[in-house]
């Protein structure tokens, strides 16, 4: 009798706990910060390298959080709608990668009046009373690529850009900043391909006439990896070598340079974009003072750390 007693008593014990821990997680998750990243899409891999940089962060920060993107064939309002499910969940931040849309823009605003800081993470806008952009100085990133592409060159020699809208300010800022160094290299640019969608297609088309009308270019600087390593396809395939720039820092583009196909590249720091994205997010909702601009670098993939950068890729993509 004494034995079944104190079974009973045992199972009504951990029921208890049980119980008790549900309620106690219950109210430690209602209580945590809620911060949501709103990406442009979650279908390529260089925004899955910001959703990992902005996952560690919500766990190393102990945050209520999640990362949400419209499909990359979505029409570009899309992200829109996006914003509008996410206004209604009243996040304590949102972080938001812009599209390029006077509708996103108008939605962010929204945020903004309902006393929701706004902060943009990898593209910048004019928008009014954001509180930070947390990402990379594009015309600095242009920059290193116009001096690392003159640097395997000579004086005079011919090379091409490819590139996404020019009044987007990041391709745009990206053109000027390699326009100015390779200028100052007394390099040529003798062929620019500009307001192409980041997509296999057209980088390709615009490489090959390239080739075709300009047979002495020597390189070329590209404002995406994927612009870059289809531009390096074509070149590949008719016969040539040249040194191919991009930006990104993609796990193709990075085995470019492992394999001995490319000597170098430039790359955006994406994994940093995201968790230090989340980490100012915190410091906003503690009510800290953040910087409006927040640099977050721009490396220079070569022979001496292609190795060290690829398995770093890898294992976050795992």
């Amino acid at each position: 009798m004494m034995k079944k007693k104190l079974r009973i008593l045992l199972i009504i014990l951990l029921f208890l706990v049980a119980v008790i821990g549900c309620i106690v997680k219950f109210y430690r998750t209602d209580n945590r910060p809620k911060v949501v990243v709103v990406l442009q899409d979650l279908d390529s891999q260089y925004w899955n390298i910001v959703q990992a940089g902005a996952e560690k962060g919500f766990r190393e920060f102990d945050i209520d959080g999640k990362v949400v993107a419209p499909s990359f064939k979505s029409k570009k309002d899309v992200q829109e709608y996006v914003l509008k499910n996410v206004l209604k969940e009243h996040p304590d931040v949102v972080v938001v990668s812009p599209l390029q849309s006077a509708a996103v823009k108008s939605i962010l605003q929204k945020f903004i009046e309902h006393k929701i800081p706004v902060l943009l993470v990898d593209t910048d806008i004019p928008l009014e009373h954001k509180t930070a952009y947390i990402g990379t100085d594009n015309f600095e990133l242009g920059r290193k690529a116009g001096e690392l592409l003159a640097s395997g060159l000579q004086p005079g020699d011919e090379v091409a850009l490819i590139a996404g809208e020019v009044i987007s300010p990041v391709s745009g800022d990206r053109i000027k900043g390699a326009t100015s160094s390779l200028k100052d290299a007394g390099i040529k640019i003798v062929a620019r391909k500009i307001d192409l969608p980041n997509e296999a297609l057209p980088a390709r088309k615009a490489m090959t006439t390239i080739l075709e009308e300009h047979p002495d270019v020597k390189g070329v600087f590209a404002t995406t990896d994927i612009m870059a390593l289809n531009a390096l396809d074509v070149i590949k395939k008719q016969g040539n070598k040249m040194p191919v720039i991009g930006a990104d820092g993609i796990i193709k583009m990075v085995e470019s340079i492992k394999d001995g196909t490319l000597t170098g590249t430039v790359a955006q720091n994406p994994y940093d974009m995201g968790y230090i994205s989340v980490e100012t997010a915190l410091k906003v909702i503690k009510g800290e003072e953040v910087r409006k601009n927040i640099d977050t670098g721009v490396d220079l993939i070569t022979n001496d750390n292609v190795r060290q950068k690829l398995d770093f890729l890898k294992e976050l993509l795992k």
